[in-house]
């Protein structure tokens, strides 16, 4: 049976472009309930109460002023030292970070069969720490890395214990935490860490993320694709959709027909499209509107739709 149409009113902002109609937790609610098979799409806001900081404010301004390019990771070693010396600190508070309740209630949400896949632009693996199987990791993960010589692959918290054995007399202050395990340090700092090579070959290692300037692996997009497909909605939760791996999950889930929620404190690269957006705290919404949800007496649970 298809989907009920969601009737969209877009308003004017400020500066003259469409911002989605406000839409409030029983809206919320009764989207959930109403549709068979969601397809989620998570960004850094779902994260931010595990402790990971975010990129952009509400406003969808950049909080991080120097991100490395993927082109500069690849041809410069001056550049793979700056991002392991900040990697080496970043990667400490990563590995504290835990699963907050809203990843709790995806899991649960894919449990009772509402959840096609989710689809995560997050690199911090929370949504597998908490439960969830049908997870795309849009960007890919810190915590493998690979060779970009021979394509061997290591652990992440294998390289820490490299790296810490390797400086040990190297202690420089960290002066903030950014987003993606990646810590803030004076310049100053580089040209005292030492770098760990390849085993292997002695090749550059990289973590297996999507690198600013880098491209999203075709098989990857394949399977956003291909869960689009069988998908009946769309949710977004706490991104900007700023980023256009992101923006096009939208925009083809529009094409497709498919009704587009959001849950996000603030505005979206993607507004026009949205059928309703919920303001506030993702983490708080998501985890009270599906709590509610599935103890509500006589929920259908669907089962998973065949291809």
């Amino acid at each position: 049976m298809a989907s009920a149409r969601l009737i969209r009113i877009p308003t004017l902002s400020v500066d003259g472009t469409r911002d989605a109609p406000p839409g409030s937790q029983d809206q919320l609610a009764e989207f959930l309930r109403r549709q068979r098979r969601i397809l989620v799409l998570t960004g850094a806001g779902l994260s931010t109460q595990s402790g990971i900081p975010a990129y952009r404010d509400a406003s969808g301004r950049w909080l991080r002023r120097d991100p490395i390019l993927y082109q500069d990771f690849m041809r410069c070693p001056t550049t793979r030292r700056r991002y392991w010396a900040r990697s080496f600190f970043g990667w400490q508070l990563m590995q504290k970070a835990a699963p907050n309740p809203a990843h709790h209630a995806l899991a649960r949400l894919e449990r009772a069969g509402r959840i096609s896949r989710i689809i995560t632009q997050n690199v911090d693996s929370l949504h597998h720490k908490a439960g969830c199987k049908a997870v795309i990791e849009l960007h890919g993960r810190l915590s493998a890395v690979s060779c970009q010589r021979c394509g061997a692959a290591t652990d992440r918290d294998q390289l820490q214990h490299k790296l810490v054995m390797l400086n040990t007399d190297w202690q420089p202050e960290v002066l903030g935490y950014n987003p993606d395990g990646d810590a803030e340090l004076d310049a100053s700092a580089y040209p005292g860490f030492r770098v760990v090579d390849c085993d292997a070959c002695g090749g550059e290692l990289k973590p297996d993320v999507v690198f600013f300037g880098e491209s999203v692996p075709r098989a990857r997009l394949a399977a956003v694709d291909q869960a689009l497909s069988r998908s009946d909605a769309l949710l977004v939760v706490g991104s900007s959709l700023v980023v256009m791996s992101g923006y096009r999950i939208v925009r083809q889930a529009r094409r497709l027909g498919l009704p587009v929620v959001a849950i996000n404190d603030g505005r979206t690269r993607a507004d026009e499209m949205i059928d309703f957006k919920v303001g506030g705290n993702c983490v708080e919404v998501l985890d009270q509107t599906i709590t509610s949800l599935l103890a509500t007496p006589g929920t259908q649970v669907s089962s998973p739709r065949t291809p």
